[in-house]
C-alpha cells in the first residue's frame, strides 16, 4: 500500500498557478545557452564577413593620413563618425539577431515568466548547508555529468575542426592581403558554428530531464490534493449547511406564492406543483411553488387554507415537477393538460358562485406527452 505521505499525485491547476507565480517553472540553462550560442554563431557567420571588412576600412581610413589631414585638429572628430558610419549597421545588425536568439532562449522551456517572488533576496539561498546539499546531491552529480559531457563535446568538436580546416589556416599566408584575413574570419565562424551545435544533443537531453524533474517536484500527496480541493471549495459541512438555508429560504418563499396560485396539482401525496395564471397576459401559466413529501403536504395544507383549488392529478404533477423549476413557465407539450386543468378549476369556481353547471369529473387520461412522463 502506498504511502499517504509520499507524492504521487499531479499538481492541481491551483498549485501549479501558485508556483508560476514564484518563478517556479521549468527551465533548461543549456537550451537557453545553446540556442544563444547557435544564434550568435548564426549571426557571426551571416555578418561576420561585414564586419570584419568595415573594420578594415575604419583601420585602412585612421591610419592613412594625408599631410593636411596630420595638422587638422577637426579630423578625428570626422574619423569618429566616419568609423560609427562604417561600423553600426553591420554590427547591430549582429547584435540585434543574438539579443533575439537569447530572448527566445530564455522562454523557450517553460513561456514567459516574470516574479518578483523569486527575484526577491532569500536568506536560505545564502545558506552553506543548502549550498553542500544542491553540490553533493542527485542533482549535483547531472550538473558534474552535464559539465564533463559538454567539454567531451566542445573539445572533440574543435579538434575535428581544427583538423577539417588545417589546410586552409596553414595556406592564409599565400593569400592576398586582406583577402586572407576575411578567409581567415570565415573559417573562425564555421569552426565557432560546429562546436556552438555540439551542444545540441546535451540541451535535447536536458530539457526532457529538467521537465521531468519540476514534475516531479511539483508533485502533491492525496492529503495535499484533499486539503486544497477542500480550501478551493470550502468544507462539506458548510456548504451543506449553506444549501440548507438556501433551501429553506427558498421553500418559505415559495410558500408566500402559494396563496395566490389559481390551482395546486397533486399526486397527491408525494408531490405538489402551485400554478398561476394570468389569462390577460402573454405568458405560458407558471409555477410559482413546488415540493416533494413534506414540503407538498406543506403547500396543500396552506392552498386549502387560502382556498386554492387542489386537483389530484399524479402524471401532471411528476411532469411538471420534473421538468420546471420554480418561476418557470410549464413546457409548451404539457400546454394543453394543463389548459384542460385550469378550465375544470374555472368551471367548479362558475358552478360555486351559481353562474354555471356542475363540471363532470376532471379526465384522468390529460395528454401528456411520453417523453414527460415520470
Amino acid at each position: 500500500m502506498a504511502d499517504s505521505h509520499e507524492k504521487t499525485e499531479d499538481p492541481t491547476a491551483k498549485k501549479t498557478g501558485d508556483a508560476r507565480k514564484k518563478g517556479q517553472i521549468a527551465r533548461s540553462r543549456e537550451l537557453s545557452t545553446t540556442l544563444v550560442l547557435v544564434g550568435s554563431a548564426i549571426s557571426f557567420l551571416l555578418v561576420g564577413e561585414q564586419i570584419a571588412r568595415a573594420v578594415y576600412q575604419v583601420t585602412l581610413r585612421t591610419f592613412t593620413l594625408s599631410r593636411d589631414e596630420t595638422y587638422d585638429l577637426n579630423h578625428m572628430f570626422q574619423a569618429w563618425g566616419y568609423a560609427f558610419e562604417t561600423i553600426s549597421v553591420p554590427v547591430l545588425l549582429y547584435m540585434l539577431m543574438a539579443t533575439v536568439a537569447g530572448i527566445y532562449g530564455s522562454i523557450a522551456l517553460g513561456g514567459y515568466n516574470f516574479s518578483w517572488q523569486s527575484a526577491a533576496f532569500k536568506a536560505n539561498k545564502m545558506s552553506p548547508i543548502a549550498g553542500f546539499k544542491r553540490m553533493f546531491g542527485v542533482n549535483g552529480l547531472v550538473e558534474l555529468l552535464k559539465a564533463i559531457a559538454k567539454f567531451v563535446v566542445v573539445a572533440t568538436t574543435a579538434y575535428i575542426a581544427f583538423m577539417m580546416f588545417q589546410e586552409e589556416a596553414l595556406h592564409l599566408d599565400r593569400e592576398l592581403y586582406p583577402r586572407n584575413l576575411f578567409h581567415a574570419m570565415d573559417l573562425i565562424a564555421w569552426a565557432f558554428l560546429m562546436m556552438c551545435c555540439a551542444l545540441i544533443p546535451i540541451a535535447a537531453f536536458d530539457v526532457p530531464y529538467q521537465t521531468w524533474k519540476h514534475n516531479k517536484e511539483m508533485k502533491m500527496t492525496k492529503q495535499e490534493v484533499k486539503d486544497e480541493r477542500k480550501n478551493s471549495e470550502g468544507d462539506p459541512q458548510v456548504k451543506g449547511r449553506i444549501r440548507k438555508l438556501q433551501y429553506q429560504a427558498a421553500a418559505k418563499r415559495m410558500m408566500q406564492e402559494v396563496p395566490k396560485a389559481d390551482v395546486v396539482v397533486t399526486n397527491p401525496t408525494h408531490y405538489s406543483v402551485a400554478l398561476k395564471y394570468d389569462p390577460n397576459g402573454d405568458k405560458a401559466p407558471t409555477v410559482i411553488a413546488k415540493g416533494g413529501d413534506e414540503l407538498a403536504m406543506h403547500i396543500r395544507k396552506i392552498a386549502g387554507a387560502h382556498g386554492v383549488p387542489i386537483v389530484a392529478s399524479p402524471p401532471l404533477a411528476r411532469a411538471i415537477f420534473h421538468t420546471t423549476e420554480a418561476d418557470q413557465e410549464i413546457p409548451e407539450k404539457l400546454f394543453m393538460a394543463v389548459a384542460q386543468v385550469l378550465a375544470y378549476v374555472y368551471q367548479v369556481k362558475a358552478f360555486k358562485s351559481g353562474k354555471g353547471k356542475r363540471p363532470p369529473p376532471l379526465r384522468q387520461d390529460l395528454p401528456i406527452p411520453p417523453d414527460m412522463r415520470y
